[in-house]
């Protein structure tokens, strides 16, 4: 098979969440995606693991979508559990 064309595409950013407890939520990418779609984030690409889901968005829309996510599963109640 030749390649006959290459094509690259710059100013992305990988945005994921992980977590354990993934493994037994297997709801976490639709809602994910769903997040994401609510807020006109167009995702170009997808990687999961049992641990993660990792995207790859727009750069332009990186701040937006870690800001949509963070909400969506309330890591900032996470963060300040940890910190107490």
């Amino acid at each position: 098979m030749a390649t006959k064309q290459i094509e690259t595409e710059s100013k992305l950013a990988k945005v994921s969440i992980v977590g354990s407890g993934m493994v037994s939520n297997p709801g976490v990418a639709a809602e994910m995606f769903a997040v994401l779609a609510q807020k006109d984030i167009q995702v170009k690409m997808v990687s999961t693991s049992e641990i993660k889901v990792s995207t790859v968005v727009g750069r332009d829309d990186m701040v937006k979508a870690v800001e949509a996510l963070h909400d969506a599963f309330e890591l900032s109640k996470v963060s300040a559990a940890a910190h107490s």
